[in-house]
């Protein structure tokens, strides 16, 4: 018989505690500081230890620690509310509209929030000669503009609760944030079939006369549909084009004058542009209008 010992055979259980000993030997040395942290998990990406994707959320959640329920909420002037007082019909339509699962009713006063309404809850009323918006209302989450996100998304897993109404240091109703932000801001773009059905061609127009228009359309399109001269060598998407000018990602919710034209970011998170409202402020007839389905706006 061979005397020489015969070598372990490799199992997924070796595998997995080689792997987390090269980590923790990369890790021994505790970094100084958030960027030397970065560095560190650059390496261990560079080393095969760390994929793309992991280290793409690790950096959002770095990210997320450092800001705030005012650096993403959708500001008061752009929400999307119910009315408490209107019939069921009109309220099952708009809820239809807006695409979204959940929507904050307000009464007559200014800053009256008399809660939040669930899309499912709607469907169960229908039928319902009786029906009063009110008595499916849900409590609404009140949280300051000052909250830091990190601590925000512990707070919706917590509570069991996907959006939460944002008041300013008066009390008063200042915008709107939901754990989709959140979570966008660390995993990047969560698109829907809503989202998706939205915008189906990379130009659209929308209900109230403006265009929605994706952030990678090519420049070519964009200028012939516009009639402008946005330069190629700067950039060949329009989103492209934003970037440059600003030369930062733009938030969304956050407007451009570029050309004439100005453009509001629809969607984006903390690395890329995905869509864009563009109004043309030169004059109304400048671009051609284009057949459109979806034009439902986000908030």
């Amino acid at each position: 018989m061979d005397p020489s010992p015969t070598p372990a055979r490799a199992t997924p259980g070796n595998s997995l505690t080689q792997l987390i000993d090269r980590f923790s030997t990369l890790l021994l040395r505790e970094p100084d500081d958030r960027n030397e942290l970065l560095k560190l998990l650059h390496g261990a990406h560079e080393r095969n230890l760390v994929d793309a994707e992991a280290l793409t959320i690790i950096e959002g959640a770095l990210t997320v620690s450092e800001m705030t329920v005012r650096d993403i909420m959708v500001p008061r002037q752009q929400l999307q509310t119910l009315s408490a007082g209107q019939p069921l019909a009109q309220t099952i339509r708009k809820v239809i509209d807006s695409g979204h699962s959940r929507l904050p009713v307000m009464g007559e006063e200014e800053d009256d929030v008399r809660g939040v309404i669930l899309a499912k809850d709607l469907l169960r009323s229908i039928g319902n000669s009786n029906f009063r918006l009110e008595d499916w209302l849900r409590p609404a989450m009140f949280i300051p503009e000052s909250k830091p996100l990190n601590v925000l998304l512990r707070e919706f897993r917590i509570s069991h609760t996907h959006m939460a109404l944002v008041i300013d240091e008066f009390g008063s109703l200042a915008g709107l944030v939901t754990i989709e932000d959140v979570l966008e801001e660390i995993v990047g773009e969560i698109e829907d079939e809503h989202d998706s059905a939205q915008l189906d061609t990379d130009i659209q127009l929308d209900a109230t006369g403006r265009f929605r228009v994706k952030a990678q359309t090519p420049v070519a399109a964009f200028n012939d549909k516009f009639g402008c001269e946005l330069d190629e060598r700067e950039a060949q998407t329009i989103g492209g084009q934003i970037v440059h000018h600003l030369g930062r990602v733009p938030r969304r919710n956050e407007s451009i004058e570029l050309n004439g034209l100005l453009f509001r970011v629809v969607r984006a998170d903390n690395r890329r542009l995905y869509s864009l409202m563009v109004e043309d402020l030169r004059h109304e007839t400048s671009a051609q209008p284009i057949a459109a389905e979806g034009t439902g706006e986000d908030h």
